[in-house]
């Protein structure tokens, strides 16, 4: 991260409160960033989405957006190299009825290693209503050496709403030989249909102790892929065509949950494999659902 590039603040979440969630504002070095991001997608009355309001702050940064196959199209960019410990974001995105919006980001995400102990923390609160429908697809998040993470993300779903929601956490920087070598990442997940709990994720994951035997046990460098659907974009689910991409390459599962909701959890052998997957299932699944996906607005579309 360019670090001259911003007047960054110095807050953190302190390894002492970050298992019990409580905001810590702790002093780190004069180089951290605080940001947030504010988005709300509506529709038009001519049925088309437009973004109505938005608001965000370094190390956010938003690209010019473009509507495709009915869909408002927007990347989240971070200007600087990554997150630092002490950083930390929060984004709330809203998806009003009706409105159709995908998100996604142009390159990988990164965390560096920790200079304080700390982690940098990202909070994610996403909000779709009625009728409504948001994909979320963003480039592989990458922890380097020795990083600390934190990642929160809440969804909260109308019954009467689509999802397509893809994460992807890469075991570090192969090709520099840091394989599942950073500190702490703590990734949870939320996702609420109504005001009922379909899925609940917590990884706590720390290469010092057993937690990635799980991860290893297949792959020895192996990158995870989760996909949740929910709406149009499960109500023909796939099922025979998700069972055969299976491979040596790929370990894949799927399956339904509350309401109509589904997940997939996949591991891949390496980055192609990966990338192959998520270019293999992303039209899959809008085919299913009777629909063209939309360009994303970059070499992955």
């Amino acid at each position: 991260m360019n670090i001259s590039s911003f007047n960054r603040s110095a807050e953190l979440i302190s390894p002492e409160t970050e298992s019990c969630g409580v905001n810590a504002a702790l002093p780190v070095s004069g180089s951290s960033l605080n940001g947030h991001l504010d988005l709300r997608c509506e529709c038009r009355a001519d049925g088309g989405p437009v973004i109505s309001h938005q608001s965000f702050r370094a190390p956010i940064h938003l690209s010019k957006s473009h509507i495709d196959q009915g869909r408002l199209v927007l990347s989240i960019v971070n200007p600087t190299a990554g997150f630092f410990d002490g950083d930390h974001l929060e984004a709330n995105i809203h998806v009003a009825p009706r409105a159709n919006l995908v998100l996604s980001t142009p390159s990988a995400s990164r965390v560096y290693r920790t200079r304080s102990g700390g982690p940098a923390v990202n909070y994610q609160n996403f909000h779709i209503e009625e009728k409504a429908s948001l994909e979320w697809i963003p480039e592989p998040f990458i922890p380097h050496a020795g990083a600390r993470y934190v990642q929160r993300t809440k969804i909260v779903l109308h019954p009467a709403a689509g999802l397509l929601f893809f994460d992807w956490i890469a075991p570090g920087r192969v090709a520099m030989g840091e394989i599942f070598a950073y500190q702490h990442l703590r990734w949870e997940l939320d996702l609420f249909l109504g005001e009922t709990l379909v899925a609940r994720e917590r990884h706590d994951l720390r290469p010092a102790d057993d937690s990635l035997e799980a991860l290893r046990a297949k792959f020895p460098a192996a990158h995870y892929l989760s996909v949740y659907a929910a709406g149009v974009m499960a109500e023909n689910w796939p099922d025979k065509a998700l069972d055969a991409l299976s491979s040596g390459d790929v370990y894949l599962g799927h399956g339904p949950l509350t309401g109509g909701v589904y997940v997939i959890r996949a591991l891949c052998r390496d980055s192609l494999a990966a990338r192959k997957l998520i270019e293999t299932l992303r039209p899959l699944l809008y085919n299913a659902a009777n629909l063209k996906p939309p360009g994303l607005g970059r070499i992955f579309c």
